[in-house]
């Protein structure tokens, strides 16, 4: 089997890893400029490249020259596997693999399609986040047969570099099961999606100003936004007097307290824990982990007054 490897970052690289070591032959890496905060670089990929004697590309246009050209010097790959490259990759570029390119998809395939499905499925109150590895069909987003498919159980407390520690230890593993499957039986399907867009979700990019906490929202709408915000991201925010506050964590406070309020009033300052407790639209919240001006503090040393509100 000889397997061709699309995309960029760790969990690429960690399949690349494992299919060499599993006796694969990968004659190429086909990666593009990896953006800052990725811990593994293009120079990563070349590196394994040339330790295998594989051809190596680093492109953000799959159909240049150089990849034209070196898909027709080496002997036609049986299938690419792909996580995260930075290009569309049309039909013509997927009909160069025997078999295809089989994409891994952080998101519970047909519902969660598009791009940051899994904040998108922990705002939205799911009790589990899909992983699927599916065959890519050109010019279309998303789609394709499903190979494989595996689930993470989440609650309200289950922040998104938890799922990202799951994908690391689950993408090459269910990379190679798929690889597996269809050598014993190249049409080998768990599902074929539908057609039907009711029974899609598309899920559109999120960007930092989204991490803006409304303190109007109940409280456990508030922390599923500061768990999908969180680390390795920018964090869900809020301001307080005219300091920028990163909430980095925080829980749901229950108490029997009445009262009236204006969401966004501080109720209690506890400086044995740290915590300080938040009035948001329908109960209250209570910080653990905040961050000002660039540095990590404990709640209860930064806010001093139950005299004031977040905003």
């Amino acid at each position: 089997m000889r397997i061709g490897v699309i995309g960029r970052g760790r969990w690429m690289f960690q399949t690349l890893e494992l299919l060499i070591h599993s006796g694969y032959d990968v004659p190429l890496v086909l990666t593009s400029k990896a953006p800052e905060d990725y811990d593994i670089k293009s120079m990563d990929f070349k590196r394994k490249a040339d330790e295998i004697g594989a051809r190596f590309i680093e492109t953000a246009n799959i159909q240049n020259d150089e990849v034209k050209r070196t898909l027709s010097e080496i002997e036609k790959l049986d299938i690419a596997v792909s996580v995260n490259y930075s290009g569309v990759i049309p039909q013509s570029i997927i009909e160069q693999f025997r078999m295809g390119i089989l994409n891994a998809h952080g998101g519970d395939l047909p519902r969660y399609r598009g791009n940051a499905c899994q904040a998108w499925a922990i705002i939205n109150g799911e009790d589990q986040i899909g992983l699927c590895i599916h065959k890519m069909v050109g010019g279309e987003l998303d789609s394709g047969d499903i190979i494989s498919r595996n689930y993470l159980t989440v609650d309200i407390d289950t922040r998104i570099g938890e799922i990202y520690d799951w994908f690391d230890k689950e993408i090459p593993k269910m990379f190679l099961h798929s690889i597996i499957k269809l050598v014993e039986n190249p049409q080998f399907k768990i599902e074929s999606q539908s057609t039907n867009p009711s029974k899609a979700l598309r899920c559109y990019p999120r960007i930092p100003e989204d991490g803006r906490i409304d303190w109007k929202l109940n409280s456990e709408d508030i922390i599923r936004l500061i768990n999908a915000t969180s680390e390795p991201y920018d964090g869900a925010f809020t301001f307080f007097d005219v300091d920028r506050v990163v909430i980095w964590r925080a829980r749901v406070k229950n108490d029997e307290e009445r009262y009236l309020a204006i969401p966004g009033q501080i109720s209690a300052i506890n400086h044995l824990t740290g915590e300080v407790d938040i009035i948001t639209g329908s109960g209250k919240v209570s910080l653990i982990d905040i961050e000002v001006n660039g540095v990590r503090i404990r709640p209860s040393k930064y806010i001093k007054t139950i005299r004031k509100r977040l905003k």
